[in-house]
């Protein structure tokens, strides 16, 4: 298969196969837009990409290479969060830093299934938990008065579990 050259924020270039590298939307439209093709030894300029993540990236694409693609008709399929495989377990079992950068990544090089299971991961992070566990999880700041925030649940009571 011919192979393109993927560069990183930080510089640095990648030699992948041009099928894998095309299961980024945004890559596959750069060769379009830019009429490039193998044959050019101009690297494909990922600007919002470190090498660290790209790497990753395209691990994740090396090892879903096969998989068919997925059913354009997202309003009529049903949102899961367990039906991440073994493999993507595995891989996402990363620093939260990490897990959000592949996110960020994902998104910039529109990679849906790779979206797809980060986002997953991150929602199964939350599933069942409380607001102070979720903040303790994603370290984040309680910036709600108590007056606030029992407004808030007066408001909501309606989506709390009995």
């Amino acid at each position: 298969m011919p192979n393109i050259k993927l560069q990183s924020s930080d510089g640095e270039i990648f030699d992948v196969d041009i099928a894998i590298a095309k299961q980024s939307g945004t890559i596959s439209t750069m060769l379009e837009d830019l009429c490039m093709d193998e044959e050019d030894d101009d690297p494909v300029p990922l600007p919002n990409v470190s090498t660290m993540i790209l790497k990753k990236v395209i691990t994740w694409c090396k090892h879903h290479k096969d998989d068919p693609p997925k059913p354009e008709d997202e309003e009529n399929m049903e949102k899961r969060t367990d039906d991440i495989d073994s493999w993507d377990q595995d891989f996402l079992k990363v620093d939260q830093g990490t897990l959000f950068e592949l996110i960020l990544a994902a998104n910039y090089l529109d990679i849906k299934g790779l979206l797809e299971v980060t986002c997953k991961t991150v929602a199964n992070m939350i599933k069942g938990k409380k607001a102070e566990e979720i903040r303790k999880t994603f370290n984040i700041k309680n910036d709600f008065t108590p007056e606030e925030e029992e407004q808030i649940r007066k408001e909501n009571e309606w989506c709390e579990e009995p």
